[in-house]
């Protein structure tokens, strides 16, 4: 009977761990780019720009003109997903939409700097990296509205999947 009444006060106890979150909080976290591009902040950015943001801050893990070492290659066509090879999977083969790329690049880089980059610089670097890849051109500009309009060269590459069918 003790060891009833010592083990229901115990589950009793609160550990008193975290906090209740404020709207405000779940706002500012709340930053996720889809497909459609619902959500993209206000800004724009070329890839000449791009080019300048890219030398700055990404250059050092990406190497020149994305070509990797000593992190992931950016760069790179459907010949990097060939048969019998390890695949090799880069902005220009793999990502099936733009916004996307834009959403990871915002929240996710540089590595020893996350969400560090403003918008601007965000969209001047996937617009470096979509030409990079041949999928906008030289004098392109990426803002809201342009970016969920590019078509990637992998769009149509994957099998949609549904839960429970």
């Amino acid at each position: 009977m003790a060891l009833f009444v010592w083990h229901s006060a115990a589950l009793a106890e609160s550990p008193n761990l975290g906090k209740a979150v404020s709207a405000e909080e779940i706002t500012s976290w709340d930053v996720s780019i889809g497909p459609d591009g619902a959500g993209l902040p206000p800004g724009s950015g070329t890839p000449q720009q791009g080019e300048q943001v890219y030398v700055a801050k990404c250059l050092g893990c990406h190497g020149e003109k994305g070509a990797g070492k000593p992190n992931d290659r950016l760069v790179g066509g459907p010949d990097l997903l060939a048969p019998g090879q390890a695949p090799v999977k880069t902005v220009g083969n793999f990502w099936p939409y733009a916004t996307t790329v834009f959403d990871y690049v915002r929240r996710a880089m540089p590595l020893n700097d996350p969400k560090s980059l403003r918008d601007e610089e965000v969209y001047a670097v996937v617009a470096y990296l979509l030409w990079q890849n041949g999928v906008i051109g030289e004098n392109d500009t990426i803002d809201a509205k342009t970016l969920p309009a590019v078509r990637m060269p992998n769009r149509d590459g994957f099998v949609r999947f549904s839960r429970g069918q």
